[in-house]
């Protein structure tokens, strides 16, 4: 068969599985959506993005892509992993122990939260609660990992090649919240939290072709941050990353942004906001039993327009 034979035979091919494809569309046996979700994380807060996903794990709902920042991306492990109620006990068991986050560790070790701790020593095949890797790996949704380079102040997405067998260190490099953390350094280069560089990575998640997104936010859906609380913080980083407190001087305006544009693509329909009504008393780095049990509800609730979203 000469050559320009195979590309007419190709041509054949593919405007067959085309037309078939456009009747599947039709009759509705097929969706032609690329799916995805994004979890901004946020400390403590992040539990409402685990009931979210709980939920997700129950009715058999799956996504294209994860975009995962800060504790967000641990929360998306175990929903890739297949692992209900994972994220539960993390927060509501494990982060009362002195060893996952407190003011002795932050003397200590510089890290209010122990993130070797959380994600190697409670994760790893031998710890208290794995991480399901061949579940993960096997699993064909996609998943991208949002930090800042500290260095530089650029935004760095790690993909899912970049976790490995008791190697959870991009989780590490995407929750070191700045000044509360050291930066985690990867290959040589120190990373600090991804909510400071690219906090709700919409437009990311548009540019690599998604069309229905599923936008988890950790405070409600109206609230416009303000830069008063990072200024301290910033200059304080300054003196020895001040790219990074650059970014971080400017993370409200670019979380305000952020929002802002994902619900403009909620209202032609390429996203859904679920975020919840009130913080139940919870922030970045201060909790309580019933206030992390409470946003964990509201986030399995919220998770009830998921699918027909996805189908719409």
């Amino acid at each position: 068969m000469t050559e320009h034979a195979k590309i007419r035979q190709l041509d054949r091919v593919k405007s067959i599985e085309t037309r078939k494809r456009d009747e599947r569309r039709k009759d509705g046996t097929h969706m032609a959506h690329r799916t995805a979700m994004i979890d901004v994380g946020g400390g403590f807060r992040a539990i409402y993005g685990a009931g979210v996903m709980d939920r997700m794990l129950e009715d058999g709902i799956s996504v294209d892509h994860c975009y995962g920042v800060s504790a967000g991306s641990a929360n998306m492990v175990s929903f890739i992993a297949k692992q209900h109620g994972r994220n539960h006990t993390f927060y509501t068991q494990y982060a009362f122990r002195k060893e996952y986050a407190s003011f002795d560790s932050y003397v200590k070790n510089h890290n209010f939260a122990n993130l070797d701790y959380v994600y190697s020593t409670l994760s790893n095949h031998d710890g208290e609660n794995p991480v399901d890797y061949a579940a993960f790996e096997a699993n064909p949704t996609g998943f991208t990992v949002v930090a800042c380079n500290a260095e530089d102040g650029s935004t760095k997405y790690f993909g899912k090649s970049d976790v490995g067998y008791d190697n959870f260190d991009i989780l590490k490099a995407s929750s070191a919240v700045p000044v509360a953390c050291e930066p985690y350094a990867i290959d040589g280069i120190p990373y600090y939290d991804g909510g400071i560089a690219d906090p709700i990575p919409v437009q990311k998640a548009i540019d690599d072709g998604h069309d229905r997104i599923v936008v988890i936010l950790t405070r409600p859906k109206d609230t416009v941050r303000e830069q008063k609380r990072d200024i301290g913080p910033a200059r304080i980083l300054r003196r020895t990353h001040p790219q990074a407190a650059e970014k971080l001087l400017n993370r409200y305006q670019t979380y305000n942004d952020e929002v802002a544009l994902a619900k403009e693509y909620e209202q032609d329909g390429r996203v859904l906001i679920l975020a919840p009504e009130s913080l139940y008393g919870l922030n970045t780095l201060s909790k309580s039993f019933e206030g992390l049990e409470r946003m964990y509800r509201a986030g399995y609730a919220a998770a009830e327009a998921i699918p027909a979203f996805l189908k719409s």
